[in-house]
C-alpha cells in the first residue's frame, strides 16, 4: 500500500505541465526575485550577513569541531539511510505504530507512514540537530553575537524544512493531485493579493480581515469613550452588576497592538469577566500614530496616558483613589507612572498590577537580537524619515520570535495550498498591527532595551522628574507566562524584586498571550504560585505550586485582600462629570496601519 503510494505521488506531474502553468510559475517566480531584491538592503542593516561571517570564521577556528560533528552527522545519515530501507521492504504487521509526533510541521500521516517521506523529515531534523551542535561550540566573543548566531541559524533551519517547499510536502503533493493543480494557481493568486510591488513587501494573511467588525461581533463589551486627547481615548464600561467595588479599575493595554486583545469574543473578553466581578473598568484605547506624533516622548504617554485618565476617572466618578492593570509595555508605563507619583506624594493609586511586564531589561529574550547601536541607529534614520515606526515591521519582528506559526504555517496554507485565511479572531488582532511614534520608540530602544537604564536611578526622567521604581510602594501583583518570548518571566521577575512595597508574583503557564487571556470557564493552561519574590528565580521556582484553571480567580482574590470589597451602587456610564462622545470601542482603535 504505501509503495504504491509513493509511487503514484513520485510519478505524478511527467504529463501535466501545460505551458499556462509554465507561465504562471514564471511569473511567480520573477515576483519572487523582485521580493528578495528589494529585501536586501533590509537584511544588510539587520546584521545577518555580519553575524553568519562571525559564525563561519569561528567555525574555521575549530575545524575539529566541524568534522567530529560531520563524521557524526553522517554516522546517523548512514543508519537512518539503513533503517529506511529495512523500513521499505517490511511488512505492515512488522512495523510498530507510529509515535505521536508533536512538530506540528510534520503533522500529515504521510511523515510517518510513507518511507520515502519519513527518511526526507529525520534527514532534516538530523541536519538541523547537526547544525546547532556545530553552533553551540563555538566561544563567540560577546554574548549579543552569540544570541543572533543562534536566532538567525533557527531562521534558517526553519526556512529549509521540507513541509515548506511543493516537492517534499506530502499533503501538497497530495492536494496538488487531487485538485489538479488548483491549489498552486490559487496560492499564486493569494500571493499576488499580499504582495506589493511597489514597496516590495509581502504580508502573508494570517485571517480573513473581512470577517470581523470592531463593535459588531469582535470588542463588543459595551460602553462609552469618556474622554480623549491627541494620544488615547478613555473607554468607561457599562456595568453588568448592581453593586461595583468603590474604586474603579483601570487597564493600561500596551501601544504595540490594540487593547482589544483583552475583549475578543465574550468567551474569552477579560473586560467582561472584570464587569461580572463588579469592577467598573475604564481602558485606554491608544491612538494609531502618523506623521505629526514624531515629537511624542515615552513622558508624553505618561502624562497623557494613565496621568489624563486618573483626572477623566476622578470627573466621571467621583472617587480619587483608584486600581490599576497595565499589560506589556503598558505595564512598563505603569511603572514610570508610579514612581514618578511617588515623587509628587500622589497616591492615587491603591493597587497595581503588572502583566508580561519588562522594569529590569537586562534579560530581553529573543527580542534582544534586534536590539544594537548598529539596528537602532539605521532604524532612527527611517523613523526620522517618516516620523513613526511603521507596524508592520514591529509586527514581522515579533512574528518571528515564531516563525514556524506566524510565517510558515501560512506560507504553506496560503500559497501552496491555495486555502483561504481563517475566521480567528486572535489572528486578526495580531494583524491589526500599530505604528509608534518616532522619538517615543528611539527613548524606548535605547533608555530600556539598549541601556538598560530605566530600573537605575534616576535612569529616566519623566517631565522634571528623575524617576526611581525602587521607591514604588504601592502593593503590586505580577503575572509573567512561562513561554513568553516577548517578555521572558525570569526578567520579569527580577522587575518585581525591584520594587518596595508587597509584591506578589505568579507564573502562568503558555505564552505572552495564550496565557493571560485565560478565562475561567475554558480551564486551560494553570499557573503557578510562590512565595514573596525575594530569592533568585530559579529558588522561587522550586517552592512554587500548581493550579488548575486561570490566574484571573487568584488574581481577584488578592486583589479583594489589597483594595478591599467596599461596594457602592453600579455606575451609569455618562452619568457622572464626564459625557460620553461615543460608543465603544471608539475611533482611535479602527485607524489601520
Amino acid at each position: 500500500m504505501k509503495a504504491n503510494y509513493n509511487k503514484e505521488i513520485l510519478s505524478h506531474g511527467e504529463d501535466s505541465s501545460r505551458s499556462s502553468d509554465k507561465n504562471i510559475f514564471s511569473d511567480f517566480n520573477d515576483l519572487f526575485l523582485d521580493y528578495l531584491s528589494k529585501q536586501t538592503a533590509e537584511i544588510e542593516s539587520s546584521g545577518i550577513h555580519q553575524t553568519f561571517l562571525d559564525l563561519s570564521l569561528e567555525l574555521w577556528n575549530k575545524p575539529e569541531k566541524v568534522l567530529e560533528n560531520q563524521q557524526k552527522a553522517m554516522s546517523s545519515l548512514y543508519e537512518l539511510w539503513g533503517n529506511s530501507f529495512d523500513n521499505i521492504l517490511s511488512t505492515e504487521t512488522d512495523k510498530q505504530q507510529p509515535k505521536k509526533v508533536a512538530d506540528k510541521r510534520f503533522k500529515h500521516k504521510a511523515w510517518n507512514d510513507s518511507p520515502y517521506f519519513e527518511l526526507i523529515k529525520k534527514s532534516y531534523l538530523l541536519t538541523d540537530n547537526t547544525l546547532y551542535a556545530m553552533e553551540n561550540e563555538i566561544d563567540y566573543l560577546d554574548e549579543n553575537t552569540a544570541k543572533k548566531a543562534a536566532f538567525y541559524t533557527r531562521q534558517f533551519i526553519d526556512a529549509m524544512s521540507p513541509a515548506n517547499f511543493i516537492a517534499t510536502n506530502p499533503e501538497v503533493i497530495e492536494s496538488t493531485i487531487q485538485s489538479n493543480g488548483t491549489n498552486l494557481l490559487k496560492g499564486f493568486e493569494n500571493f499576488c493579493n499580499d504582495f506589493n510591488s511597489e514597496s516590495g513587501q509581502l504580508r502573508i494573511k494570517m485571517a480573513d480581515l473581512n470577517a470581523f467588525d470592531l463593535g459588531t461581533n469582535i470588542a463588543i463589551s459595551p460602553g462609552k469613550i469618556v474622554f480623549e486627547n491627541e494620544l488615547m481615548q478613555l473607554i468607561q464600561y457599562s456595568p453588568t452588576t448592581e453593586k461595583v467595588f468603590k474604586r474603579p479599575l483601570l487597564i493600561i493595554p500596551p501601544w504595540i497592538n490594540k487593547f482589544y486583545i483583552l475583549d475578543l469574543q465574550p468567551k474569552n473578553s477579560f473586560i467582561k469577566w472584570l464587569t461580572e466581578q463588579g469592577h467598573t473598568v475604564f481602558i485606554i484605547s491608544w491612538v494609531n500614530p502618523d506623521a505629526s506624533h514624531r515629537e511624542k516622548d515615552f513622558s508624553d504617554y505618561v502624562f497623557q496616558g494613565p496621568m489624563a485618565a486618573l483626572d477623566a476617572i476622578s470627573k466621571a466618578t467621583d472617587e480619587d483613589e483608584v486600581n490599576v492593570i497595565g499589560y506589556c509595555i503598558g505595564g512598563t508605563l505603569l511603572s514610570a507612572t508610579l514612581a514618578y507619583m511617588h515623587a509628587k506624594e500622589d497616591k492615587r493609586i491603591v493597587a497595581a498590577s503588572f502583566l508580561t511586564s519588562l522594569i529590569d531589561f537586562s534579560e530581553p529574550g529573543d527580542l534582544g537580537v534586534f536590539i544594537d547601536e548598529s539596528q537602532i541607529s539605521d532604524l532612527e534614520k527611517k523613523m526620522n524619515s517618516q516620523g513613526f515606526h511603521e507596524g508592520k515591521d514591529m509586527a514581522l519582528s515579533f512574528n518571528l520570535l515564531r516563525a514556524n506559526d506566524l510565517i510558515w504555517s501560512f506560507y504553506i496554507n496560503n500559497y501552496l495550498l491555495g486555502k483561504s485565511p481563517q475566521k480567528f479572531d486572535l489572528l486578526y488582532w495580531n494583524s491589526d498591527s500599530t505604528r509608534m511614534p518616532a522619538k517615543m520608540h528611539s527613548t524606548y530602544l535605547r533608555k530600556m532595551y539598549l541601556e538598560n537604564i530605566f530600573k537605575e536611578p534616576g535612569g529616566i526622567s519623566i517631565g522634571d522628574i528623575q524617576i526611581d521604581v525602587s521607591t514604588i510602594e504601592t502593593p503590586s501583583y505580577f503575572i509573567s507566562t512561562e513561554d513568553d518570548h516577548i517578555a521572558p518571566w525570569k526578567s520579569t521577575y527580577l522587575g518585581a524584586q525591584l520594587l518596595s512595597g508587597p509584591t506578589r508574583f505568579v507564573l502562568g503557564k503558555s505564552g505572552h498571550i495564550a496565557g493571560i487571556v485565560n478565562h475561567p470557564d475554558a480551564m486551560k493552561y494553570g499557573y503557578y504560585t510562590g512565595p514573596s519574590p525575594k530569592d533568585n528565580a530559579d529558588s522561587w521556582y522550586t517552592k512554587t505550586k500548581s493550579h488548575e484553571g486561570s490566574w484571573w480567580l487568584d488574581w481577584q482574590k488578592w486583589f479583594i485582600s489589597v483594595a478591599g470589597d467596599e461596594k457602592v451602587s453600579a455606575r451609569i456610564v455618562g452619568s457622572g462629570g464626564l459625557a460620553s462622545l461615543e460608543d465603544a470601542p471608539g475611533s482611535y482603535v479602527r485607524v489601520k496601519c
